[in-house]
This record gives C-alpha cells, structure tokens and sequence, in this order.
C-alpha cells in the first residue's frame, strides 16, 4: 500500500508517495504540548531581526568558502602535485572538505533549509551528486524514513545494515557481530565508495531503498541522476588520468573517499546509535508508536560537543542532533541559539536532554554500543 510521509511530522514542502513494504503507516501519539512549547520558544528566537531561519548570509559565504577550497585542493592535485607525499595530505584533505560540503551545504538544502526559495535548496542539495552520492535517493531515505521513523526498526533504514551488523536491540544476533564494534570502522570508511558504485544503481534498477518501494526518478529528476555520476566519475577519474598513472588516481580516490565515508559515519552514527539513545518499537496491538514525535525525537537523539565551535562549523551543526531533528528546516547556523532554550524546555517536560560534552566521549559511547550489541541476544 502506498502512503505519504513527509519530513519529521512538519507540514510537508514536497510530498512523495512511496511504498513502505510490509509496513502499516506508523501514528505517533497525539499530545503536541511539548512540541507546541517549542516552537513557541523559536519562534521567540526568530523575534530578533538579526536572526533568521533561512538565507543567513554567514551560510553564502561558509559555502563559497567551502567551494573554493574544494576548488583549489583540486586543481592542485591535478595540475601541480607530482610526488605522493605533496598528494597524500592533499587527498586527505579534500575529502575532509567534501564531508564539509555534505554536512553544510548539502544537507541544509536537502532539508529546505538553506534558503526560503526552492530552486536554491534543491541547488545545494545537488552538490550530494557533485560528490558522486544522489540528492534524489537521500530525499527518501534521509528526509523522510529516518526522520520520520528515527530509530524505530524496519522504517529508519539507517539501522539496517543486513547481516553485517546490528544496530539495534530489536534485531537478531549473528556469531559475526560479536567483532563488529573492530570491523564496523572500515565500513564505515567505505560508505561512499558504496554510494557511488553500488546503492544508487541498485536503488535506481531494483526501485527499492532496502524493504521501501521508491519510484524511479524521472524528467529532470533522472537528469540530475545521471548527469550527477557521469560529473563526478569525470572528476573523479577520466580528468585525473590525462595527468597521472591510473594507479594513482584509483589510489587517491579510494584514500579520499574513506575519509568521507568514516567521518560522515561517525557524525551521524554519534547522533542515534550510542547508549544513550532509546529504540522505540510500535505498540504490539495498535501498531503505533505510543509517544507523541517531538518527544520521541528527543529520546531516540544525542548531542555531542555543543561547545566546540570548530566541530560545529565544519559538521554544519549536526552536533546539535536534537535541534535539527526537532526543527530540520532551520538554517543549522542557529542551532547554537536554540539549544539551550530547547535544552531548558526539555527540562520542563521532564525529559532528559542527552549530550556528550566531547567528540570522543561521543564516539567511546558508539564504540560501547556496538560491542553491547554484538554480545546481547535480541531483546
């Protein structure tokens, strides 16, 4: 049965009907008072004249910044780089300045937050294709199943990796999983090199996104698709080549794209899959969930270090993860502005705000998770 779900339970800017498999559509409770306290408390925030949700001009400029650093790593590694030590840190780099460009540019696009015109943030999102990924397929599986259905197992696709992992307490227990929390480091690495190769193509010819039917793209949908890959292996291979051995541009890809792939892991793998955070299942009898979204996000998310403004600036505020899945469609420059005012409204429901005050406290808890998981049977 085809169902339409939008973004996390706001009013949707795009609706797209996809077909969630063996799954009934999922109801949330219907108790909206937290979530109505704080959009009261935004939009209390967004009183201030200097501060908007959307078009703030220190985004314009981080994504010209972002861009001509990517630019210029670029053309150095092409044109001027000749021995592998000038190359190496100058792969490493680049690749870190693509996650910048997917935590920022792209992921503020993708939620419509970028910018209150369209065309602008389906321009940004688009940049997921000038990395070699596709801003057609993250619309579903990011914007839709996982933040509609974070942490909620056979609806959050992020929690289901087959028989490689388990990544929640719900799911089964395989012999392998016991050394996941040693291996799962070099999948991780390899995220993007599946993007580019593997889960697009897939998803396009299968037209599944893992148990969730998902139309194909079509008119300039399948443009951007295509044309997105044929840029990128441009990019990636056919210019580096009329330079340099072919062996050496396969091995710079393949250093650069697992910096992306472990460190865009990490980040959003701190976010949900850590101790702290809570995996909801629906109820056995009405099948659907019986705490109302808003709180449900803030149960099943974490934050970790709030305080760093450099880890801030360069992962477009996703360590402020509870902000943006309780308000995905604000400009991610104000999620420093609103934590605390969210924080203190967590405190009035009586709910726990979890936050680890460090990256690494943050990625010792996932760490810990996934040996918990590996070693628990399922719940």
């Amino acid at each position: 049965m085809f169902e339409t779900v939008w973004l996390g339970g706001q009013p949707p800017v795009e609706k797209k009907v996809i077909d969630l498999g063996s799954n009934k559509r999922i109801k949330f409770a219907t108790d909206n008072r937290f979530q109505r306290e704080l959009r009261s408390v935004v939009e209390k925030y967004f009183q201030d004249p200097r501060k908007r949700e959307w078009d703030c001009p220190q985004m314009y400029a981080k994504t010209a910044l972002i861009f001509g650093s990517f630019a210029l790593v670029y053309v150095l590694l092409v044109f001027a780089v000749s021995t592998w030590w000038q190359a190496l840190p100058l792969t490493i780099l680049l690749g870190l300045i693509a996650v910048a460009i997917g935590l920022n540019v792209q992921h503020d696009g993708g939620h419509h937050a970028y910018s209150k015109h369209d065309w602008i943030n389906r321009l940004m999102s688009m940049s997921l294709d000038f990395l070699g990924g596709s801003s057609y397929y993250w619309h579903t599986k990011h914007g839709i199943l996982h933040h509609t259905f974070v942490n909620i197992p056979d609806y959050d696709v992020d929690t289901e990796v087959g028989i490689l992992g388990r990544m929640t307490p719900h799911q089964k227990r395989l012999p392998i999983h016991k050394w996941q929390h040693l291996y799962f480091w070099i999948l991780y690495g390899l995220l993007a090199i599946n993007w580019h190769f593997i889960s697009d193509f897939k998803a396009f010819f299968t037209g599944r996104v893992e148990k969730v039917q998902v139309p194909r793209p079509k008119g300039t949908d399948l443009v951007i698709f295509f044309g997105g890959k044929l840029a990128f292996f441009s990019m990636a291979f056919a210019i580096p080549m009329m330079f340099h051995p072919w062996w050496a541009v396969i091995l710079l890809y393949l250093v650069a794209a697992f910096v992306l792939g472990l460190t865009l892991s990490m980040v959003f793998q701190l976010a949900h899959s850590v101790e702290e955070a809570e995996f909801a299942v629906p109820n056995q009898a009405s099948g659907d969930i019986e705490t109302p979204w808003a709180i449900h996000q803030v149960k099943s998310t974490v934050d970790f270090a709030r305080g760093d403004k450099f880890l801030s600036w360069l992962v477009g505020g996703l360590n402020f993860q509870i902000e943006h899945h309780l308000f995905p469609k604000i400009c991610h420059i104000n999620y420093p502005g609103i934590s605390n005012r969210i924080k203190e409204t967590c405190r009035k429901f009586g709910l726990s705000f979890h936050e680890h005050r460090t990256f690494w406290s943050g990625l010792l808890s996932h760490y810990r998770f996934l040996k918990r998981m590996g070693s628990l049977s399922t719940a």
